[in-house]
């Protein structure tokens, strides 16, 4: 088997007005996402996805990357992994036994490789007839779950998250730090208080900003949230700055979470070494896809940290990071997200996904389990434009 081209498409979902949502990012007024399919001569196609602006992943994937793997045989992941990222000097590289990347290894570059590493696992689950999570080595069938959201303001938001959990049985949530109101201490205190009042003891709760905090503000937030029970904050300053993670980190009894923002296992090598998180959250469309996510959670589980993804996105991320969930063994929950308005994740594939009494359970065929539906391309036709507002 060889493939014969890998060609992306560019997506987009326009937000109507009145499920448009706010936050320190600015107010959501569409998602983006762009596919990935890799063609063979066997006539199986792998499907995967990458985060960035898609006219540039576009680009870069069929006037760069797709070219170089033409003529290769798919099944050889790791080989094409380390082609794509080491770019000319790909041969040498694997010939020493060392990495020897191109010098554009960072940014889209690395979320269209990873799209087309998403591909091929699904290219590969498909030709073996086995689903990408136990050619990955499964650890589990089900994994818990948390519904990831909570915009509302002020006491809206305990309402707001407590209907998560009475719709989908979770017992764990995520709120944004800021939501509808402006950025204060006391309004985010109020918020999480209000999540505890609607919620009760027995329900998770998790809170992000977003990387928006400086360091003092986000070290005042978590003393003052810790009387709260918190399970995580996550990105409470610049992901950038890992000696800041570390700073807040230190500084609070709320376990720390990131890496949504990261790229490669270097990054969080990095995380590691700085002490700045107890759990990692790699966006298998943006730090590496399976092949490098797999080795950044290994990495992880020798220092004790868990690897949770990143699964907000479109319908092919979120099936992708299923399939990782049930397949780190130091994973123990994913995240689901609760937007208003999500079309391009929930109505994508022909098949739903099996999400109940708050667990993501495995789906069943092979590859990542899903089928595109045939309209995908012309009802989600790419929109130009920023998908926040500020």
């Amino acid at each position: 088997m060889k493939i014969t081209d890998v060609r992306a498409v560019p997506l987009s979902s326009p937000i109507p007005e009145r499920h448009q949502f706010r936050s320190d990012l600015g107010t959501r007024v569409k998602n983006d996402a762009t596919l990935i399919y890799v063609d063979t001569d066997a006539g199986l196609t792998g499907l995967g996805t990458a985060l960035g602006t898609p006219s540039v992943v576009v680009a870069l994937v069929e006037d760069s990357l797709g070219p170089a793997l033409v003529g290769e045989d798919p099944t050889y992941v790791e080989r094409l992994w380390s082609k794509l990222y080491n770019g000319s000097r790909a041969e040498p590289a694997l010939e020493r036994g060392y990495s020897q990347p191109r010098y554009d290894r960072r940014g889209v570059t690395l979320e269209a490789i990873s799209g087309i590493d998403i591909a091929l696992w699904d290219l590969l689950g498909k030709h073996l007839d086995q689903p990408v999570y136990k050619l990955l080595g499964a650890a589990r069938e089900s994994v818990r779950a948390y519904g990831s959201g909570g915009w509302a303001a002020g006491e809206e938001a305990g309402p707001e998250l407590a209907g998560y959990v009475e719709e989908h049985g979770f017992d764990a949530v995520k709120m944004r730090v800021v939501g509808e109101d402006d950025l204060a201490i006391e309004n985010t205190v109020r918020r999480v208080e209000s999540a505890r009042e609607h919620l009760g003891d027995d329900v998770d709760v998790m809170v992000d900003a977003h990387g928006s905090l400086d360091v003092p503000t986000a070290v005042r937030i978590a003393r003052r949230l810790e009387p709260y029970d918190v399970a995580w904050f996550e990105e409470p300053v610049t992901p950038d700055d890992h000696a800041a993670l570390a700073e807040v980190r230190a500084a609070t009894e709320i376990p720390i979470a990131t890496g949504e923002s990261e790229f490669t296992r270097f990054d969080y090598r990095s995380l590691l070494a700085e002490n700045a998180a107890d759990v990692l959250q790699p966006d298998v469309a943006r730090a590496g896809g399976f092949t490098e996510i797999r080795r950044v959670a290994a990495m992880a589980s020798a220092h004790g940290v868990r690897t949770i993804p990143h699964a907000w996105g479109s319908g092919l991320l979120f099936a992708a990071s299923i399939h990782l969930a049930l397949a780190l063994p130091n994973c123990h929950i994913l995240e689901v997200p609760q937007a208003p308005y999500m079309p391009m994740l929930w109505e994508l594939f022909e098949e739903e996904y099996d999400v109940r009494d708050g667990r993501v359970y495995a789906p069943s065929g092979p590859g990542l389990g899903f089928t595109l539906r045939e309209d995908v391309e012309e009802r989600f036709a790419y929109v130009e434009g920023p998908e926040y507002e500020y």
